[in-house]
């Protein structure tokens, strides 16, 4: 499982130079079209995602379509920081777990809900290629607000050609 965790916590450590970018006021930011969303609502909703993965781990149920969406944590920084704490820890913590182990995900796809068997790696894979896409969404965000961050693999998926550098 650590070859799975790895590379998810490597990538939400970005998300701490992400909020230690930005003030609350950016990070609440609802002015970028088309979609006029925040990245606070990117942020909790990419956790969102994992949050889910470990509300059904013991019964290897997961609901994707059961998240919190809690709004403190896309309004406020702090909240969004122990929210990431939270996720970053319970990731450490399930290191020992085999990425086999089955689980039953449910998500609506457009047209309804939707029942497919996975693997706890598979899952946590998807989540990993989610919190990718979003922060590639929060790039742009960012650069329409005239907001550079410190890293520049932000929102990079690992198998995008190498234009960064």
């Amino acid at each position: 499982m650590k070859a799975v965790i790895a590379p998810i916590l490597h990538n939400l450590k970005r998300g701490y130079v992400l909020l230690d970018s930005l003030s609350n006021e950016q990070f609440v930011n609802n002015n970028i079209g088309p979609y006029n969303s925040t990245v606070g609502q990117h942020f909790r909703h990419i956790l969102d995602i994992y949050a889910c993965i470990f509300k059904g781990l013991d019964s290897r149920k997961v609901d994707l379509t059961a998240r919190d969406r809690n709004e403190l944590a896309e309004t406020n920084i702090g909240v969004a920081r122990n929210y990431l704490d939270d996720i970053y820890a319970r990731l450490e913590a399930i290191q020992h777990i085999d990425p086999s182990t089955p689980v039953e995900v449910v998500d609506d796809l457009g047209l309804g809900l939707v029942k497919v068997d996975y693997t706890l790696g598979s899952a946590l894979c998807q989540a990993h290629s989610h919190a990718i896409h979003h922060f590639a969404s929060l790039g742009y965000m960012l650069h329409q607000m005239g907001i550079e961050i410190p890293d520049a693999r932000f929102g990079y998926n690992p198998t995008t050609p190498d234009v960064v550098k």
